[in-house]
């Protein structure tokens, strides 16, 4: 059968987990449960797939395994809540006693409520729930029969050197060695071990074979390395005569790789083994996108009394991968390059003028951590330069053989430049820049049959271990000799910035108004925009969280930066991360191309149909791009405290300020409610996003007008009334200590006394439609709700459309992944539609009634189910899309129905409503109808 669709996959998965939430027994639903299971992705299961299969285990004894897919998939299915590290141990010994070709990949463990996949593969181990499968769905993907294939940076041997390396780390770290002299020496081994296996050293194995050579007690293996490294940095001329012979023969690396004289580990028969196994294993297929961010996370992993982890966690830093890599350096310059490359490739002049420009393009990173950035911008550059050698060059169409290549290959590793905080991540940066230097010219040599010599290491790239906010870039780069600058600079919320981290951005947003809501990124922007100005012809590109596309952050960041001149070039729109380091970084990035020029051909990549990032994006070509990535004018929104267009204000629930002694929670209730009856009049039900969305129920106390006599006769809500005071009466706020006097009443009251409209402050992302309603009054709304009192249909038909949701989307801020809305900056500068006939008034308050009249053909669903977005009724969803319809024609919108086109159209709305001439006359009008 053809290949499933990801959304119907996911629709399948949503009917399968509501279909089987119930289940528990192993013995009787087990495997009809695999078998619809396997249906979700359109296996047959029958033929695909093998039950109760018998195998002989290595002790002997017989097992049988669950579900079975010969090459692909274990599964171990248990009743429920029973040990699910059981099961795998148990999956485990199964594993073992199959045949090779039938081992798989994959093993799922399972007992019907939860999920764990572990991908032996990687060595990743994943879990969810049953309720959760529709959105895990590309876990599973390995079991459709397209699966995609393995990324070139996750390749086995990438992860195999990472354990093998990390075995010995480890071992050496027990073995009470450790600090720099470990960084210093495995930076050296791991060198060492890639020079082996590719000729660096001269013949290879020559390493392999010294290390072989040692006693296998390991007593002579410290003093071996330790005079291996000292001829290694000693050109073959000045060397002692009297040398061995197996030490003379290794070549003259310099570099300053191995100039300092530091401690060499005393080596055990146990230690040796280890070092043995990193030996044998080859390593001239290791991935230069992985080579720095691999072995740093094996640098991280030092002693719990050590704080190296912790602090490279606090800066931020995040590896990236180099798919994430591509996407910053090919808009910024390969793109460009390539283009260059295909115009001149039949006119000799241009392409001579090109060969010889590539050597002269500088490039700098200010954050580069291990230097991946440089490494596969290196990387490209010297296979271009390659391409333009071939042309140039090319002898009666043959390139083997070209007369003195070495000098031809004219692209070097001093063109790159970094600033690193970390100074055994600022030495790796430089490793790695040379091993790729070697790779490139073999590539060179399997192309022209001959290629320049890599050692000695004459050329160096010059990385700076600085903090990159207190160091003056042009002392490492003068702007005046840089092409590009490009990276990512560390990820840190406002609220995670540490104390010295704050010290290094005060500097930098003193006089910027508004500068607390900055993330830690913003400070390179800042100085970006500075170096900049030094030379306008620089080309710059960031990888940043989204967080500083959004919500408040623009209005302070990018105002300055457009002021400064600043125009965005190109921009990938939100993705999810993905990074090649051992904690893979669980945030949603933005990429921004800029520079103090204008673009001629502003792009966008979105996103939207695959946020995970692994598909082709969208490729808009734009007129301008703004700060919120979208192509409309240039607008920063600012939090307003009114709202834009004259519309029933917007405000917080209610707040009790009471820790929690106000609120009850059902079992309370029914506590309050058999003290006495008289209770129930002091109780009302308490509602925020959360109870709102999923359906949860919470109450409070709610004594606004309540009779003393009435709160007096229940002893439970007296002695709640006590505990508020006591708190409020502890507290260090001079406004909370006053409220003590009312121990009864919430701190802050925002309660309507009519049905008003609620809307949660933070939604799922994964939602078309953040869910809206009418509450009645006599349901109390918390802080985690916004509400709006005095709202009509019409105002929930315009906030429940497409239009707003596009709005929001573009505009709101974030937590962690999930929508956070704001009052003042997404609902008060919402441009509303003007001039609305009392036709279209009428027909968007139909469209309204008719959501709720669907919503309501669901009495048992919450919200959360209902706007699922696979699980989304059909009524629910045909009744949206009317709505969209009746609004969009209110606005007069006619451009295409997805939400770029909306933001462009609601931002030349915005333009015009926030003229000076139409604020003022619209307070004039917000004043009348006052």
């Amino acid at each position: 059968m053809p290949t499933l669709t990801r959304n119907e996959v996911r629709r399948r998965l949503a009917l399968f987990a509501k279909q089987w939430a119930e289940a528990k027994s192993e013995k009787s639903q087990a495997q009809t449960f695999w078998l619809r299971f396997y249906e979700c992705f359109g296996i047959r299961a029958e033929s695909a797939t093998i039950y109760e299969q018998s195998v002989k285990r290595l002790g002997g004894d017989q097992g049988f395994i669950d579900s079975f897919i010969p090459g692909k998939l274990i599964v171990e299915h248990k009743s429920a809540g029973k040990d699910l590290d059981a099961a795998f141990d148990q999956a485990s010994t199964y594993f073992l006693a199959l045949k090779e070709a039938e081992r798989p990949r994959y093993i799922i463990t399972s007992d019907f409520a939860r999920f764990r996949l572990y991908d032996l593969g990687s060595g990743q181990r994943y879990e969810c729930t049953l309720a959760e499968l529709p959105k895990k769905a590309d876990w599973f993907s390995f079991l459709s029969d397209e699966s995609p294939g393995e990324v070139l940076e996750e390749s086995p041997i990438n992860r195999e050197a990472a354990y093998r390396i990390s075995r010995l780390h480890e071992a050496l770290l027990q073995a009470k060695f450790k600090g720099r002299d470990l960084e210093v020496f495995l930076t050296r081994l791991l060198f060492c071990l890639f020079a082996d296996d590719t000729g660096i050293f001269g013949a290879n194995g020559q390493f392999r074979r010294l290390v072989e050579s040692t006693r296998p007690d390991g007593k002579d293996l410290g003093a071996s390395l330790a005079e291996l490294f000292q001829v290694l940095n000693q050109p073959v001329e000045e060397r002692q005569s009297s040398l061995d012979e197996a030490l003379a023969s290794f070549e003259y690396i310099n570099g300053s790789l191995f100039a300092d004289n530091t401690r060499i580990p005393a080596f055990n028969h146990e230690l040796r083994t280890l070092l043995m196994e990193c030996v044998t294993l080859d390593w001239s297929g290791i991935s230069p996108a992985i080579f720095g961010a691999m072995f740093q996370g094996v640098l991280e992993e030092h002693e719990p009394a050590e704080s190296r982890k912790a602090s490279r966690r606090e800066l931020g830093a995040h590896y990236t991968s180099e798919r994430n890599i591509l996407r910053v350096i090919d808009p910024l310059f390969m793109d460009d390059l390539r283009a260059e490359l295909e115009a001149a490739k039949r006119n000799k002049p241009r392409l001579q003028a090109l060969y010889n420009r590539l050597p002269t393009l500088t490039f700098f990173d200010p954050a580069c951590g291990c230097g991946n950035f440089l490494v596969i911008a290196y990387r490209e550059l010297r296979r271009l330069e390659n391409e333009v050698i071939s042309l140039l060059f090319n002898r009666g169409g043959q390139t083997k053989g070209l007369i003195d290549v070495e000098h031809l290959c004219r692209v070097s590793v001093n063109q790159f430049y970094g600033i690193e905080i970390d100074e055994s991540a600022a030495h790796i940066a430089r490793v790695a820049l040379w091993i790729t230097d070697h790779q490139m010219n073999m590539e060179a040599a399997a192309l022209f049959g001959t290629t320049r010599a890599t050692v000695p290491l004459v050329a160096s790239p010059t990385i700076v271990c600085a903090n990159a906010l207190r160091t003056n870039w042009h002392e490492v780069l003068n702007a005046a000799n840089c092409d590009y600058l490009f990276g990512n600079p560390p990820f840190v919320g406002k609220k995670e910035q540490t104390l010295e981290q704050k010290n290094d951005v005060a500097p930098l947003f003193r006089d910027l108004k508004g500068a607390g809501v900055l993330d830690y990124v913003c400070a390179w922007y800042l100085l970006a925009a500075v170096y900049l100005r030094s030379n306008p012809g620089i080309k710059a590109a960031f990888v940043s969280t989204n967080s500083i596309t959004q919500g408040e952050q623009v209005g302070v960041l990018w105002s300055h930066l457009l002021s400064q001149g600043i125009h965005i070039h190109f921009a990938h729109r939100t993705f999810r991360w993905s990074n090649e380091g051992k904690a893979n970084a669980a945030v949603h990035c933005v990429i921004i191309g800029f520079g103090l020029r204008e673009s001629a051909n502003p792009r966008i990549f979105d996103y939207s149909k695959d946020l995970k990032g692994e598909e082709a994006p969208i490729v808009i070509k734009a007129k301008r791009i703004n700060p919120y990535l979208v192509d409309a004018p240039d607008v920063c929104l600012t939090k307003r405290t009114q709202p834009l267009c004259v519309v029933p204000v917007m405000n917080y629930g209610s707040m009790p300020i009471d820790d929690g002694h106000l609120i009850l929670s059902p079992e309370d209730r029914r506590a309050f409610v058999a003290e006495s009856q008289l209770n129930k009049a002091l109780i009302r039900e308490y509602m925020g996003g959360d109870e709102f969305i999923n359906g949860h129920k919470r109450y409070c106390l709610w004594l606004v007008d309540a009779p003393p006599a009435a709160v007096k006769q229940s002893r439970l809500v007296m002695g709640r009334l006590a505990l508020c005071r006591k708190f409020r009466e502890n507290s260090g706020r001079g406004t909370t200590k006053n409220l003590a006097d009312y121990p009864g009443l919430f701190g802050e009251i925002r309660q309507p006394d009519s049905s008003y409209l609620l809307l949660p402050k933070v939604s799922s992302e994964n939602r078309e439609y953040m869910p809206i309603g009418f509450i009645k009054p006599t349901v109390i709304a918390n802080g985690s709700a916004l509400i709006v009192p005095n709202a009509r249909l019409y105002h929930l038909g315009i906030l429940t459309s497409a239009m707003h949701m596009a709005w929001m989307r573009a505009t709101c801020g974030r937590l962690e992944s999930r929508y956070q809305y704001s009052s003042s900056i997404v609902y008060n500068n919402f441009p509303w539609p003007d001039g609305v006939t009392e036709k279209q008034f009428a027909e968007i308050e139909t469209r309204a009634q008719d959501i709720l009249n669907a919503r309501a053909l669901f009495p048992d669903a919450t919200l959360a189910d209902l706007y699922d977005v696979n699980a989304m009724p059909k009524e629910l969803r045909v009744a949206h899309k009317k709505l969209d319809n009746a609004v969009d024609a209110a606005y007069r919108f006619k451009g295409s129905d997805n939400d770029p086109a909306r933001v462009a159209y609601l931002f030349e709305m915005y333009q015009k409503l926030a003229s000076p001439l139409v604020t003022v006359a619209t307070k004039t009008k917000r004043r009348a109808v006052a």
